[in-house]
């Protein structure tokens, strides 16, 4: 089978699963398709892609059409569509102090209008620093949340009050605003505390998404790992428990992705129902050899393999790699 993340910025998590399957045919194999995902970017894809548009306000007040799902009651929402970083041309562009997550809160009012009785937000990518703030403003009656199943995937433990100290640098914040912004967390804990009764301090992953985590538990969310909710939402348990090898992969593969994400994830799986694991990644990090020949991975990395060509031809490259493995796997 092929559990695979996306290869950011060359291929889709799609892609790469139809590229592995693309070899397994070739090789001879059957093969199950199970584009993954860490509860970030590139979630709402896997989990069944967008089937509706909405204007809402983008990280620094200008409109932008945001994709989402709303299907047989559950709502899938991915942040990063709304208030994302990748909306004000990255980080060089942003303005850190005024990124808001209004348009994710406009998102969620919008699925409780139209009967949702079940919400998953997708965090990852954020352009923002306000600890929720805006969404929670921009969602017109909080108290409706109470009534449904409200999921947040998180793929950081991350707490609130360090949301700014761990990311805001990476959405173009000085050491100065930086100080600043988490001062506006505190304040903003103590608003939630007195307006909810809720302290969003203390649980773990409420700096997700630079505290918009945090900001949705205080409306009653429950925080899970990303990885863990996509797993159970596609199946994934079943799927390992029943195939003979499982090809993951990811675009880096470094020490974080034994930490939530999907390479480590699927792998944890794979060794409980004692299953082989091949993983192809588009680049390997040094000192994670130790790590992959621990865990009994056996993983290539297409720059090695293929050089420029690997960002050039992604999925080509993931194929042949794949073709490879395969050949090696089927005659050991």
């Amino acid at each position: 089978m092929a559990a695979v993340d996306k290869f950011r910025g060359t291929a889709t998590a799609h892609e790469v699963a139809r590229s592995i399957a693309d070899a397994c045919w070739t090789t001879g194999h059957e093969c199950v398709e199970l584009p993954m995902a860490d509860g970030g970017e590139g979630t709402l894809a896997v989990l069944g892609g967008p089937n509706r548009t909405l204007p809402v306000e983008g990280p620094l007040g200008h409109s932008v059409e945001a994709a989402w799902r709303l299907h047989r009651g559950t709502a899938v929402i991915e942040m990063a569509l709304a208030s994302g970083i990748q909306l004000v041309g990255g980080a060089a562009n942003n303005d850190p102090l005024a990124a808001s997550t209004i348009g994710a809160g406009q998102l969620i009012d919008a699925a409780l209008n139209l009967g949702a009785e079940r919400i998953i937000v997708c965090l990852g990518g954020s352009a923002t620093t306000d600890g929720g703030l805006g969404a929670v403003q921009a969602i017109s009656t909080p108290a409706r949340l109470k009534r449904v199943e409200f999921l947040v995937a998180c793929d950081v433990e991350t707490l609130f009050l360090d949301a700014a100290e761990v990311f805001a640098p990476q959405k173009g914040a000085t050491a100065a605003q930086t100080k600043f912004l988490a001062s506006r967390l505190a304040g903003t804990a103590t608003h939630y505390r007195e307006r909810f009764g809720v302290d969003v301090t203390r649980v773990k992953g409420g700096g997700s998404a630079g505290g918009l985590a945090g900001g949705l538990f205080a409306l009653g969310a429950e925080l899970v790992p990303g990885f863990s909710l996509v797993a159970d939402e596609l199946g994934l348990h079943d799927a390992v428990a029943n195939c003979d090898v499982v090809v993951t992969g990811e675009g880096r593969l470094d020490v974080s992705s034994f930490s939530g994400k999907v390479v480590g994830g699927v792998t944890a799986l794979a060794r409980e129902h004692h299953k082989p694991v091949l993983a192809i990644c588009g680049d390997i990090a040094g000192g994670v050899e130790e790590k992959v020949a621990k865990l009994g991975i056996t993983a290539v990395s297409l720059h090695h393999m293929y050089g420029d060509d690997a960002m050039s031809f992604t999925t080509r490259c993931v194929r042949e790699a794949a073709e490879q493995l395969l050949s090696r796997w089927s005659s050991s």
